[in-house]
């Protein structure tokens, strides 16, 4: 399944059936029945608030692309579970109960929704995994090449650091230990950082909850001290805004915050990269994954074998199931140097989004307008 090349540049990831084979439809399915209705629904359960991306780009492209893909007959229906495994259940449980054709899955803890993945399974609705890979017996799984994503947010650091030792100091602020994606990120990080620095302090954070992330990071701060602390492993850009406030309130000035990471190339994230506040983050294509989602989501309710050609014939393993098709969808480290190239160039932000008055001059300064 391993090892795809990282990205420099993002290009438009402009997705389709035939045009780029990420997904194709075969007539040819041995026994399955090939019904080409139209007239679906589709069910989308994301699994939390804190990050934005969820109800800003992967719902509002999923639509789209379903709604594309089935002369604008085919519906979704949208639920987010604010990180409430029990909110997520009943969200599902009432999507089994109306029928909808298939489900796109965003588990908010990818152990505890099995029972429920095979109370669909049993109901004859498909499953698929997004973003994150639910136990029990799914369909196929769409996301990102997520211990990639670590290796990136690793190698930025030891890049931001220059001649990296082990007398350098780093504080890993992880992700949620119910989320599998949290343990693989982490996986890549320590594959670029293990033996070249010095893990000093290593947190998981329940929930990706910023507020926990800044607790934690306060810890680390009185543990280490925070002339310390060489550069910070923050998972994603909501935890990476906590952790700079923690580290602004133990004293530490704007200019002087060691290097941070980040992933999901939030708003304020870029901003605070422009800023010279955060270091990096990583950027995901969410058309990449939400359109392959919506692909994927479309060809089973319509009885067609998923196809997955040379770039995409993965396959992953969950602790309940093996040999599960997947799409894993590569990323790009995002720097002050590459923001055009990356989330501009893919319509994600505009330049007058990012260069807001507070952020005018330092945008100047890198010549973003």
């Amino acid at each position: 399944m391993r090892r795809i090349a990282i990205a420099v540049v993002a290009s438009t990831m402009s997705l389709s059936l035939a045009g780029c084979g990420m997904l194709g439809a075969s007539d040819d399915s041995g026994d399955t029945t090939v019904t080409r209705t139209n007239d679906i629904t589709v069910g989308v359960l994301m699994p939390e608030t804190t990050n934005t991306r969820y109800a800003e780009f992967d719902y509002p492209i999923i639509k789209k692309k379903i709604a594309a893909l089935t002369s604008n007959k085919g519906k979704t229906e949208y639920a987010n579970a604010a990180s409430s495994v029990k909110k997520q259940n009943a969200q599902m449980q009432e999507m089994i109960d109306e029928k909808v054709d298939c489900i796109l899955l965003d588990a908010v803890d990818s152990k505890k929704i099995a029972p429920m993945v095979k109370k669909a399974k049993e109901a004859n609705i498909p499953v698929i995994a997004y973003d994150r890979l639910a136990e029990g017996p799914i369909d196929a799984y769409v996301s990102f090449d997520n211990e990639l994503v670590g290796e990136v947010q690793g190698r930025a650091i030891t890049e931001a650091l220059g001649s990296a030792d082990t007398s350098d100091q780093i504080v890993m602020i992880n992700g949620s230990p119910t989320d599998p994606n949290a343990g693989q990120f982490k996986n890549g990080a320590m594959d670029e950082l293990n033996g070249r620095v010095t893990i000093a302090a290593t947190y998981d954070t329940d929930g990706w909850k910023p507020p926990i992330a800044k607790q934690h990071m306060a810890e680390a701060i009185e543990k280490i001290g925070k002339d310390n602390i060489a550069a910070v492993y923050s998972a994603n850009d909501a935890m990476a805004g906590a952790i700079i406030e923690a580290l602004e309130d133990a004293g530490v000035s704007d200019s002087n915050l060691p290097p941070i990471t980040g992933q999901d190339a939030e708003l304020p994230a870029v901003q605070r990269i422009v800023a010279g506040e955060q270091y990096m983050t990583v950027y995901k294509p969410y058309a990449g994954e939400a359109e392959a989602a919506a692909e994927a989501a479309v060809a089973l309710v319509q009885g067609r074998e998923l196809q997955f050609e040379a770039l995409t014939r993965d396959r992953v393993d969950s602790p309940t199931d093996k040999d599960i098709p997947a799409k894993l969808v590569t990323v790009v480290a995002l720097t002050k140097s590459n923001i055009e190239q990356t989330v501009i160039a893919d319509g994600i932000y505009k330049a007058s989004d990012i260069c807001t008055a507070k952020y005018k001059q330092a945008c100047a300064v890198i010549n973003l307008k």
